[in-house]
């Protein structure tokens, strides 16, 4: 009977020890984990996004040191978000392997005293049986007190039974919660990532845009100044060109004028003297106004004008000139001269009527 109990007490003690031990080695990894963590955020903070949910985030976040955004360029952050990442993996893969460890080493602490109490349970039913055969005098109480022993045993069993699966349950919930928190984490990290490469991407392209409006915008400027000086450059040029033309034509001008002036002086120098006996007939008016009018404009040009009552009108006459070439050479004048327009002028050799 003493031994009985001293066994069921020592295999009480070993169960009962096994899982304060793996409740603190638990407890312990969470908090290696939680300091990790807590390290890993303090040494290598990771900014925060509009994307991120306030709710998203763990409850230990409201007793963090309030921290300042990253001034780190996007490479850096993603490095640390990567560091972070592996740092979580590996703190979740050491808890999983200390939990896989603690329930082995209960699993093993279990199977062993099971193993004790059963080998204990046969040496007795063993030696029972011994007496039994040795002896036909076993109490009824003994007996009993067997049978009560053997309905025990096995109500422990069972409750052994029921408390390694609640354990094994327990330990397989914790595992799912902490593949549950790595993959949130996986994903925060991811979004995180994602949303860090869609703001350089984003900063990428605005800058690229910038550079092309800025470049547009200076491409655009020079070739309006270089218009401009095209344009300022070719107006001075037909400035330029058209004085010089205006100045060549009031030179050509004005030599016209002086070389006409010329002639016509020696013209009317040759026509004054000599023998005077060629005329230039330019018109024969119909009436005396009509060769009024004439005279007017030729005298209003210099020429020497003469008149002469004929039977078909009165003849108006430049001259008298000393030869023919001389009175030719004014004939051809009357006649280029578009102001007075008379086409038709002709040289006669002409004699005064007090001369005939």
């Amino acid at each position: 009977m003493s031994m009985n109990n001293k066994q069921r007490w020592m295999g009480g003690v070993v169960l009962l020890g096994g899982g304060v031990l793996l409740a603190a080695l638990l407890l312990k990894g969470n908090e290696e984990i939680e300091q990790d963590k807590a390290q890993a955020e303090i040494t290598h903070p990771i900014p925060k996004t509009d994307s991120t949910p306030k709710t998203a985030q763990p409850a230990q976040d409201s007793d963090m040191v309030s921290l300042q955004p990253l001034a780190v360029d996007v490479e850096t952050e993603k490095r640390l978000l990567e560091e972070q990442r592996r740092s979580r993996e590996k703190a979740v893969a050491e808890q999983e392997a200390r939990a896989a460890e603690f329930l082995k080493m209960q699993q093993e602490a279990e199977a062993a005293a099971a193993r004790k109490a059963a080998e204990e349970y046969a040496a007795l039913n063993a030696r029972r049986a011994a007496e039994q055969e040795s002896s036909d005098n076993i109490p009824p109480e003994v007996a009993e007190d067997d049978k009560a022993k053997a309905q025990r045993l096995a109500e422990e069993k069972r409750k052994q039974d029921e408390k390694k699966k609640a354990e094994q349950q327990k330990v397989d919930q914790q595992k799912a919660d902490a593949d549950k928190k790595a993959t949130e984490e996986k994903r925060k990290a991811e979004a995180e990532k994602k949303a860090a490469e869609d703001k350089r991407k984003a900063e990428a392209e605005k800058k690229a845009t910038e550079d092309k409006r800025k470049a547009d915008a200076e491409k655009k400027a020079a070739e309006d100044k270089r218009k401009a000086d095209a344009e300022k450059k070719a107006a001075e040029e037909k400035r330029k060109a058209e004085a010089d033309k205006k100045a060549a034509d009031e030179k050509k001008r004005k030599a016209e004028e002086a070389k006409k002036k010329a002639e016509a002086d020696k013209a009317r120098e040759i026509m004054e003297s000599g023998d005077k006996n060629w005329m230039v007939q330019v018109a024969l008016a119909a009436n005396q106004a009509n060769a009024d009018a004439v005279v007017s404009k030729l005298r209003a040009k210099g020429y020497k004008v003469t008149t002469s009552p004929t039977s078909k009108g009165i003849r108006i006459m430049v001259g008298p000139a000393k030869d023919r070439d001389v009175a030719d050479a004014t004939r051809k004048k009357i006649t280029s001269d578009d102001s007075l327009n008379m086409k038709s002028a002709w040289v006669i050799d002409w004699v005064p009527l007090d001369q005939r």
